[in-house]
């Protein structure tokens, strides 16, 4: 899987003339919430321009950042098929974007009539169910030195740019950003970056991206699986 490859480019032409074919178009302005978790589920969106965020409240009442949906991504996914759905997630829009509104109703009926394209739909449903449990998974099992060092590796995965000193993060993200992607801190944060800077396992350009040195480091560090691409990314 190729990095920053969007949901459309990974299903088939088919399906993805289906989402695009259903809905209006809709302006989501930078800093409001697209649909917010425990809302009613009655819709689909299909990104077609800006970057929206995904997360989750934790049992703690933290804010969890899952992934950074963008051009041509689905979400709202989890809740087709399903009555009186509410949303699992919450969707806030970090510039303005534009989406298309998929209604859920009008989308089922018309999968109820392909086979195929259901089958194909609720395996992308279902990848998309892991991606999100292993991320939930690295905070539950491994706290938070382990979320950030999981967070850090499928950064790499989705933004990295592999060079002589290391793998560069491509993507701007403060420190209170990535605290989001841990729910921790932007102070423990802090202290596990500059812990990792001594240890010479990350660097930083002139320009403040991260540079993995030691991405073996961070895999030992949480025991990783190696898992496939396609589930260990930030999108």
């Amino acid at each position: 899987m190729e990095k920053n490859q969007s949901d459309l480019s990974i299903v088939s032409e088919d399906l993805a003339s289906l989402l695009r074919s259903i809905g209006s178009k809709r302006i989501v302005e930078k800093d409001t919430f697209l649909f917010q978790e425990g809302e009613d589920a009655n819709e689909l969106y299909l990104i077609k321009s800006g970057i929206i965020q995904i997360s989750k409240l934790t049992l703690d009442g933290d804010e969890l950042y899952l992934r950074l949906s963008k051009k041509d991504d689905i979400i709202g996914e989890l809740t087709i098929f399903i009555e009186n759905a509410t949303y699992m997630l919450s969707a806030f829009a970090i510039e303005t974007a534009e989406v298309q509104v998929i209604p859920i109703k009008i989308l089922e009926e018309k999968l109820i009539n392909d086979g195929k394209l259901t089958f194909e739909f609720m395996k992308w449903v279902s990848n998309h169910l892991r991606k999100n449990q292993s991320k939930i998974r690295d905070l539950v099992l491994k706290g938070k030195k382990g979320a950030l060092y999981s967070t850090l590796i499928r950064l790499s995965n989705s933004y990295g740019v592999v060079q002589e000193n290391g793998i560069i993060l491509n993507i701007h993200l403060t420190n209170q950003e990535l605290a989001k992607f841990c729910a921790a801190t932007r102070e423990s944060v802090n202290r596990m970056l500059s812990d990792l800077k001594k240890k010479n396992v990350i660097n930083y350009t002139p320009d403040g991206k991260i540079i993995i040195q030691d991405i073996q480091f961070l895999k030992n560090e949480i025991g990783c699986e190696n898992c496939s691409v396609d589930i260990c990314n930030i999108y």
